[in-house]
């Protein structure tokens, strides 16, 4: 019995390097999502520090879940497609309109959930330094022109 136990809970992992390879995509998916989340959660928007872990999280799982059963690159690139697809109905329930105002909230944040889904995405296919990069520039889109379009009074981020 405890012998069908272990090899379910190490179903997808051959070997204890494997193992170690996914835990640290895990954490590191985790942990630019958290970047992203925090930059989001000061500024006081809806989808802030857990949404944005979960959304990079999630998407690191599905990917290395399904590269650990042995999928091959086209049906890999389905479920990435489907993620996709996911992201973009979760977005779009985060965009508002205002009739009376004529304005539109949210975009913001629809972009936000999107680009942490891909970095999620990236660091599960083992393309650390890319999700490195992406999560720099996004705190820097987010954070730095968001002072600077507040500043210019252009501000995106009032409606997003």
């Amino acid at each position: 019995m405890l012998e069908l136990l272990w090899q379910e809970l190490t179903s997808g992992l051959p070997d204890g390097r494997h193992l170690e390879i996914v835990l640290i995509r895990v954490i590191i998916a985790a942990a630019l999502g958290a970047v992203i989340g925090v930059q989001r959660e000061k500024a006081g928007k809806p989808a802030g520090f857990r949404t944005h872990i979960l959304v990079s999280l999630g998407t690191a799982v599905a990917v290395l879940g399904c590269a650990a059963i042995g999928m091959g690159h086209d049906p890999l690139s389905r479920v990435i497609q489907g993620i996709v697809t996911g992201i973009g109905f979760i977005g779009a329930g985060s965009i508002l309109k205002l009739s009376d105002e004529r304005e539109i909230r949210g975009l913001t944040t629809a972009a936000g959930l999107y680009m942490t889904a891909a970095i999620g995405v990236s660091v599960a296919l083992g393309a650390i330094g890319v999700a490195i990069i992406g999560t720099v520039l996004t705190v820097i889109v987010l954070g730095v022109l968001g002072a600077i379009e507040s500043r210019l009074g252009t501000d995106e981020n009032k409606k997003a």
